[in-house]
Protein backbone atom coordinates (compact mmCIF):
# COMPACT_ATOMS: atom_id res chain seq x y z
CA UNK A 1 0.00 0.00 0.00
CA UNK A 2 1.61 3.28 -1.13
CA UNK A 3 1.28 6.22 1.26
CA UNK A 4 3.97 8.54 -0.12
CA UNK A 5 5.35 9.88 -3.41
CA UNK A 6 7.87 7.74 -5.28
CA UNK A 7 8.46 10.13 -8.20
CA UNK A 8 10.44 13.37 -8.06
CA UNK A 9 8.88 16.60 -9.29
CA UNK A 10 11.06 16.44 -12.41
CA UNK A 11 10.01 12.87 -13.19
CA UNK A 12 6.35 13.78 -12.72
CA UNK A 13 6.73 16.85 -14.94
CA UNK A 14 8.11 14.69 -17.74
CA UNK A 15 5.22 12.21 -17.43
CA UNK A 16 2.65 15.02 -17.52
CA UNK A 17 4.24 16.49 -20.63
CA UNK A 18 4.28 13.11 -22.36
CA UNK A 19 0.65 12.40 -21.47
CA UNK A 20 -0.50 15.86 -22.57
CA UNK A 21 -3.90 15.32 -20.97
CA UNK A 22 -6.06 18.15 -19.67
CA UNK A 23 -6.00 18.71 -15.91
CA UNK A 24 -8.07 20.96 -13.66
CA UNK A 25 -6.51 23.05 -10.91
CA UNK A 26 -8.95 23.52 -8.04
CA UNK A 27 -9.18 24.07 -4.31
CA UNK A 28 -11.61 23.50 -1.47
CA UNK A 29 -11.75 23.63 2.30
CA UNK A 30 -14.12 22.54 5.01
CA UNK A 31 -14.13 22.99 8.75
CA UNK A 32 -15.28 19.77 10.40
CA UNK A 33 -14.46 17.66 13.44
CA UNK A 34 -12.11 14.88 12.32
CA UNK A 35 -11.46 12.35 15.05
CA UNK A 36 -8.43 10.64 13.51
CA UNK A 37 -6.66 12.96 11.04
CA UNK A 38 -3.88 10.42 10.35
CA UNK A 39 -6.34 7.72 9.30
CA UNK A 40 -8.26 10.23 7.17
CA UNK A 41 -4.99 11.40 5.61
CA UNK A 42 -4.13 7.84 4.54
CA UNK A 43 -7.63 7.30 3.16
CA UNK A 44 -7.27 10.43 0.99
CA UNK A 45 -3.77 9.57 -0.21
CA UNK A 46 -4.69 6.05 -1.30
CA UNK A 47 -7.77 7.20 -3.21
CA UNK A 48 -6.17 10.24 -4.85
CA UNK A 49 -2.98 8.44 -5.75
CA UNK A 50 -5.11 5.93 -7.66
CA UNK A 51 -6.99 8.77 -9.39
CA UNK A 52 -3.71 10.50 -10.40
CA UNK A 53 -4.60 13.55 -8.31
CA UNK A 54 -1.72 15.85 -7.38
CA UNK A 55 -1.60 18.73 -4.93
CA UNK A 56 -1.04 20.00 -1.42
CA UNK A 57 -3.57 18.97 1.24
CA UNK A 58 -3.61 19.74 4.96
CA UNK A 59 -5.73 17.67 7.35
CA UNK A 60 -6.32 18.49 11.02
CA UNK A 61 -8.81 17.82 13.78
CA UNK A 62 -10.58 21.01 12.64
CA UNK A 63 -11.01 20.05 8.97
CA UNK A 64 -9.32 19.97 5.56
CA UNK A 65 -7.66 22.51 3.24
CA UNK A 66 -6.86 21.23 -0.26
CA UNK A 67 -5.29 22.63 -3.42
CA UNK A 68 -5.28 20.08 -6.22
CA UNK A 69 -4.61 19.21 -9.83
CA UNK A 70 -7.15 16.64 -11.08
CA UNK A 71 -7.21 14.84 -14.46
CA UNK A 72 -10.16 16.38 -16.32
CA UNK A 73 -11.36 12.98 -17.52
CA UNK A 74 -11.54 11.74 -13.93
CA UNK A 75 -13.25 14.78 -12.42
CA UNK A 76 -16.60 12.99 -12.08
CA UNK A 77 -14.90 10.13 -10.22
CA UNK A 78 -13.09 12.64 -8.01
CA UNK A 79 -16.33 14.50 -7.23
CA UNK A 80 -18.16 11.25 -6.39
CA UNK A 81 -15.38 10.35 -3.97
CA UNK A 82 -15.76 13.70 -2.19
CA UNK A 83 -19.54 13.36 -2.04
CA UNK A 84 -19.06 9.99 -0.36
CA UNK A 85 -17.49 11.74 2.64
CA UNK A 86 -20.34 13.12 4.74
CA UNK A 87 -18.80 16.51 5.55
CA UNK A 88 -17.53 17.04 1.98
CA UNK A 89 -20.77 16.27 0.13
CA UNK A 90 -21.43 19.16 -2.26
CA UNK A 91 -18.46 21.11 -0.89
CA UNK A 92 -17.74 24.20 -2.99
CA UNK A 93 -14.89 23.61 -5.43
CA UNK A 94 -12.97 26.70 -6.53
CA UNK A 95 -11.90 25.96 -10.12
CA UNK A 96 -8.87 27.99 -11.22
CA UNK A 97 -9.44 30.71 -13.81
CA UNK A 98 -6.20 29.91 -15.62
CA UNK A 99 -5.37 26.23 -16.03
CA UNK A 100 -1.86 24.82 -16.07
CA UNK A 101 -0.87 21.22 -16.72
CA UNK A 102 1.90 21.45 -14.12
CA UNK A 103 0.32 23.50 -11.32
CA UNK A 104 1.25 20.67 -8.92
CA UNK A 105 3.87 17.97 -9.41
CA UNK A 106 3.42 15.83 -6.30
CA UNK A 107 0.64 14.56 -4.08
CA UNK A 108 1.29 15.77 -0.54
CA UNK A 109 -1.29 15.03 2.15
CA UNK A 110 -0.05 16.25 5.53
CA UNK A 111 -1.50 16.16 9.02
CA UNK A 112 -1.22 19.55 10.73
CA UNK A 113 -2.37 21.05 14.01
CA UNK A 114 -4.59 23.41 12.00
CA UNK A 115 -5.63 23.70 8.37
CA UNK A 116 -4.64 27.40 8.39
CA UNK A 117 -1.57 28.57 10.28
CA UNK A 118 -3.31 31.21 12.39
CA UNK A 119 -1.12 31.11 15.50
CA UNK A 120 -4.22 31.28 17.70
CA UNK A 121 -4.26 29.54 21.06
CA UNK A 122 -7.77 30.76 21.88
CA UNK A 123 -10.09 27.75 22.11
CA UNK A 124 -13.00 29.76 23.49
CA UNK A 125 -14.62 30.71 20.18
CA UNK A 126 -16.65 28.60 17.81
CA UNK A 127 -15.09 28.54 14.33
CA UNK A 128 -18.45 27.58 12.84
CA UNK A 129 -20.07 30.79 14.18
CA UNK A 130 -18.86 32.65 11.12
CA UNK A 131 -19.76 35.87 9.37
CA UNK A 132 -22.34 36.35 6.64
CA UNK A 133 -21.26 34.95 3.27
CA UNK A 134 -21.93 37.19 0.29
CA UNK A 135 -21.66 36.57 -3.45
CA UNK A 136 -19.97 38.86 -5.97
CA UNK A 137 -23.09 40.96 -6.61
CA UNK A 138 -23.79 41.59 -2.92
CA UNK A 139 -20.09 42.15 -2.26
CA UNK A 140 -19.97 44.88 -4.92
CA UNK A 141 -22.99 46.51 -3.33
CA UNK A 142 -21.59 46.28 0.19
CA UNK A 143 -18.20 47.82 -0.50
CA UNK A 144 -19.85 50.97 -1.86
CA UNK A 145 -21.42 51.55 1.57
CA UNK A 146 -19.55 54.35 3.43
CA UNK A 147 -20.08 52.44 6.68
CA UNK A 148 -18.09 49.47 5.38
CA UNK A 149 -14.44 48.75 6.10
CA UNK A 150 -13.07 46.41 3.42
CA UNK A 151 -10.09 44.35 4.59
CA UNK A 152 -7.71 42.13 2.65
CA UNK A 153 -6.93 39.12 4.88
CA UNK A 154 -3.92 38.06 2.81
CA UNK A 155 -0.22 38.77 3.26
CA UNK A 156 1.76 41.66 1.77
CA UNK A 157 3.26 39.67 -1.11
CA UNK A 158 -0.25 38.64 -2.19
CA UNK A 159 -2.00 42.03 -2.04
CA UNK A 160 1.05 43.71 -3.59
CA UNK A 161 0.20 42.35 -7.06
CA UNK A 162 -3.59 42.65 -6.84
CA UNK A 163 -6.39 43.73 -4.51
CA UNK A 164 -9.85 45.26 -4.41
CA UNK A 165 -10.18 49.00 -4.85
CA UNK A 166 -10.12 50.94 -1.56
CA UNK A 167 -9.29 47.83 0.49
CA UNK A 168 -7.19 47.98 3.63
CA UNK A 169 -4.11 45.85 2.83
CA UNK A 170 -2.13 45.20 6.05
CA UNK A 171 1.63 45.05 5.51
CA UNK A 172 1.97 41.67 7.22
CA UNK A 173 3.92 38.48 6.68
CA UNK A 174 1.40 36.10 8.22
CA UNK A 175 -2.35 35.69 8.67
CA UNK A 176 -1.87 35.75 12.45
CA UNK A 177 -0.22 39.19 12.29
CA UNK A 178 -3.20 40.67 10.46
CA UNK A 179 -5.75 39.49 13.06
CA UNK A 180 -4.37 41.66 15.85
CA UNK A 181 -3.60 44.65 13.63
CA UNK A 182 -7.11 44.79 12.19
CA UNK A 183 -8.74 44.39 15.59
CA UNK A 184 -6.65 47.22 17.02
CA UNK A 185 -7.29 49.55 14.07
CA UNK A 186 -11.05 48.97 14.20
CA UNK A 187 -11.57 48.61 17.96
CA UNK A 188 -13.70 51.78 18.13
CA UNK A 189 -15.99 50.62 15.31
CA UNK A 190 -17.10 47.17 16.42
CA UNK A 191 -20.75 48.19 16.39
CA UNK A 192 -21.09 51.10 13.95
CA UNK A 193 -19.09 49.71 10.98
CA UNK A 194 -19.59 46.70 8.77
CA UNK A 195 -16.44 44.59 8.53
CA UNK A 196 -16.16 43.00 5.07
CA UNK A 197 -13.27 40.64 4.39
CA UNK A 198 -11.84 38.71 1.46
CA UNK A 199 -8.95 36.35 0.74
CA UNK A 200 -7.87 33.96 -2.02
CA UNK A 201 -10.47 31.20 -1.69
CA UNK A 202 -12.32 32.02 1.52
CA UNK A 203 -10.64 29.82 4.13
CA UNK A 204 -8.81 32.55 6.01
CA UNK A 205 -11.93 34.71 6.16
CA UNK A 206 -13.90 31.74 7.46
CA UNK A 207 -11.83 31.64 10.62
CA UNK A 208 -11.24 35.39 10.81
CA UNK A 209 -14.97 36.14 10.69
CA UNK A 210 -15.64 33.77 13.60
CA UNK A 211 -12.70 35.27 15.49
CA UNK A 212 -13.90 38.85 15.05
CA UNK A 213 -17.45 37.96 16.04
CA UNK A 214 -15.93 36.41 19.16
CA UNK A 215 -14.07 39.70 19.73
CA UNK A 216 -17.28 41.74 19.64
CA UNK A 217 -17.71 42.85 16.04
CA UNK A 218 -21.43 42.97 15.32
CA UNK A 219 -21.57 43.11 11.51
CA UNK A 220 -19.11 40.73 9.88
CA UNK A 221 -19.23 39.70 6.22
CA UNK A 222 -16.96 37.61 4.00
CA UNK A 223 -16.66 37.12 0.25
CA UNK A 224 -17.94 33.62 -0.52
CA UNK A 225 -15.28 31.61 -2.36
CA UNK A 226 -12.79 34.46 -2.20
CA UNK A 227 -11.23 36.19 -5.17
CA UNK A 228 -11.26 32.99 -7.23
CA UNK A 229 -15.05 32.62 -7.12
CA UNK A 230 -15.59 36.40 -7.37
CA UNK A 231 -13.72 36.54 -10.68
CA UNK A 232 -15.78 33.64 -12.01
CA UNK A 233 -19.08 35.22 -11.03
CA UNK A 234 -18.08 38.60 -12.43
CA UNK A 235 -17.34 37.01 -15.80
CA UNK A 236 -20.37 34.73 -15.89
CA UNK A 237 -22.85 37.36 -14.71
CA UNK A 238 -21.38 40.40 -16.45
CA UNK A 239 -20.81 42.26 -13.17
CA UNK A 240 -18.50 45.20 -12.62
CA UNK A 241 -15.05 43.95 -11.64
CA UNK A 242 -13.75 45.84 -8.63
CA UNK A 243 -10.55 43.80 -8.31
CA UNK A 244 -7.39 45.13 -9.95
CA UNK A 245 -4.31 43.18 -10.96
CA UNK A 246 -3.39 39.56 -10.27
CA UNK A 247 -4.63 37.07 -7.71
CA UNK A 248 -1.68 35.34 -6.01
CA UNK A 249 -2.11 31.55 -5.90
CA UNK A 250 -0.15 28.90 -4.01
CA UNK A 251 0.96 26.61 -6.81
CA UNK A 252 3.56 26.72 -9.57
CA UNK A 253 1.62 29.42 -11.43
CA UNK A 254 1.96 31.87 -8.50
CA UNK A 255 -0.74 34.10 -9.95
CA UNK A 256 -3.94 34.32 -11.98
CA UNK A 257 -4.51 37.49 -13.98
CA UNK A 258 -7.85 39.11 -13.14
CA UNK A 259 -7.31 42.42 -14.97
CA UNK A 260 -4.56 43.74 -17.22
CA UNK A 261 -3.51 46.30 -14.58
CA UNK A 262 0.06 45.86 -13.33
CA UNK A 263 0.13 47.56 -9.93
CA UNK A 264 3.48 46.33 -8.58
CA UNK A 265 7.12 46.68 -9.58
CA UNK A 266 10.19 44.54 -10.11
CA UNK A 267 11.97 44.32 -6.78
CA UNK A 268 15.34 44.68 -8.51
CA UNK A 269 14.93 47.48 -11.06
CA UNK A 270 11.61 49.09 -10.21
CA UNK A 271 9.97 48.59 -13.60
CA UNK A 272 6.24 47.66 -13.65
CA UNK A 273 5.97 43.91 -13.10
CA UNK A 274 3.79 41.45 -11.18
CA UNK A 275 5.52 38.12 -11.80
CA UNK A 276 6.76 36.30 -8.70
CA UNK A 277 9.69 33.93 -8.77
CA UNK A 278 11.84 32.03 -6.29
CA UNK A 279 15.58 32.66 -6.14
CA UNK A 280 17.43 29.94 -8.07
CA UNK A 281 19.76 29.44 -5.11
CA UNK A 282 18.05 26.59 -3.21
CA UNK A 283 19.63 27.74 0.06
CA UNK A 284 17.84 31.08 -0.38
CA UNK A 285 14.65 30.38 -2.35
CA UNK A 286 13.45 33.93 -1.67
CA UNK A 287 10.06 34.74 -3.19
CA UNK A 288 10.19 38.09 -4.97
CA UNK A 289 8.99 39.98 -8.06
CA UNK A 290 11.38 39.88 -11.02
CA UNK A 291 10.92 41.23 -14.54
CA UNK A 292 12.18 39.32 -17.63
CA UNK A 293 15.14 41.70 -18.05
CA UNK A 294 16.35 41.18 -14.48
CA UNK A 295 15.64 37.45 -14.70
CA UNK A 296 18.09 37.21 -17.60
CA UNK A 297 20.69 39.53 -16.06
CA UNK A 298 20.49 37.97 -12.58
CA UNK A 299 20.03 34.36 -13.73
CA UNK A 300 16.79 34.08 -11.75
CA UNK A 301 18.61 35.03 -8.54
CA UNK A 302 17.93 37.75 -5.99
CA UNK A 303 21.55 38.87 -5.54
CA UNK A 304 25.10 38.64 -6.82
CA UNK A 305 25.94 36.36 -3.89
CA UNK A 306 23.29 33.87 -4.97
CA UNK A 307 24.52 33.97 -8.58
CA UNK A 308 27.97 32.97 -7.37
CA UNK A 309 26.52 30.09 -5.38
CA UNK A 310 24.46 28.59 -8.25
CA UNK A 311 27.65 28.38 -10.35
CA UNK A 312 29.38 26.24 -7.74
CA UNK A 313 29.41 22.44 -8.21
CA UNK A 314 26.19 20.84 -6.95
CA UNK A 315 28.01 19.01 -4.18
CA UNK A 316 29.49 22.30 -2.94
CA UNK A 317 26.02 23.88 -2.96
CA UNK A 318 24.67 20.99 -0.91
CA UNK A 319 27.56 21.37 1.53
CA UNK A 320 26.76 25.05 2.02
CA UNK A 321 23.12 24.18 2.74
CA UNK A 322 23.99 21.61 5.40
CA UNK A 323 22.95 22.60 8.88
CA UNK A 324 20.57 25.29 7.65
CA UNK A 325 17.10 24.28 8.91
CA UNK A 326 14.17 25.09 6.62
CA UNK A 327 16.47 26.73 4.09
CA UNK A 328 13.59 28.18 2.08
CA UNK A 329 12.44 30.11 5.17
CA UNK A 330 15.69 31.99 5.75
CA UNK A 331 14.17 35.13 4.28
CA UNK A 332 10.64 36.36 4.70
CA UNK A 333 8.68 36.26 1.46
CA UNK A 334 9.37 39.36 -0.59
CA UNK A 335 11.51 41.03 2.08
CA UNK A 336 15.27 41.26 1.91
CA UNK A 337 17.82 44.05 2.11
CA UNK A 338 19.16 42.70 -1.16
CA UNK A 339 16.01 43.82 -2.99
CA UNK A 340 16.40 47.51 -3.81
CA UNK A 341 12.73 48.14 -4.52
CA UNK A 342 11.21 46.05 -1.72
CA UNK A 343 12.37 46.36 1.86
Amino acid sequence: MQLYNKLSAKERETLLEQAGEERLTLSFYQYAKIGNPHLFRNHLFIAWHEQDVLGRIYVAHEGINAQLSVPAKRFKEFKEFLDGIYFLKNVRLNIAIEQDLKSFLKLKVKVRDKIVADGLNDETFDVTNKGIHVDASKFNELIEDPNVVLVDMRNHYESEIGHFKNAVTPDVDTFRDSLDIIEEDLKDHKEDKKLVMYCTGGIRCEKASAYYKHKGFKNVFQLEGGIIEYARQVENQGLENKFIGKNFVFDHRRGERITEDVISHCHQCGEPCDTHTNCANEACHLLFIQCPKCEAAMENCCSEECIEIIHLPEEEQKRLRQGIPNSNKIFKKGRSEKLKFKK
